[in-house]
């Protein structure tokens, strides 16, 4: 999995660095679990912004019980009735169904 420091994340932003932070602190943008927010995932950022519905999502997870070690592992775990990623389902504009199922988990 390609990563980015936050300073690398507001260059592509177009932001500053305490920007990126606050993102990570306000959850509208997550980091490598045990990286102390030194290490984004690439797949977050599309097209010069944070993916559109990830935001929400993180907070359907957040709301949902999940560990941010939990949410990270499920946004990247394959699954072929996706097919794919979570991830990947929102960087292809299929974030309804994304959403829908971590809805349904934290049921």
């Amino acid at each position: 999995m390609d990563t980015l420091t936050p300073a690398e994340v507001a260059q592509l932003l177009g932001t500053s660095p305490n920007r990126v932070r606050q993102l990570l602190r306000d959850r509208k943008l997550m980091a490598v679990p045990g990286s102390g927010n030194g290490r984004i995932p690439a797949a977050f950022v599309q097209d010069g912004v944070i993916l559109k519905h990830l935001p929400g999502l993180l907070t359907v997870l957040q709301d949902g019980g999940f560990t941010d070690e939990e949410a990270f592992d499920w946004l990247f775990r394959e699954d072929e009735s996706l097919p794919g990623t979570p991830v990947q389902a929102l960087r292809d504009n299929r974030h309804t169904e994304v959403t829908r199922r971590a809805q349904a988990l934290a049921l």
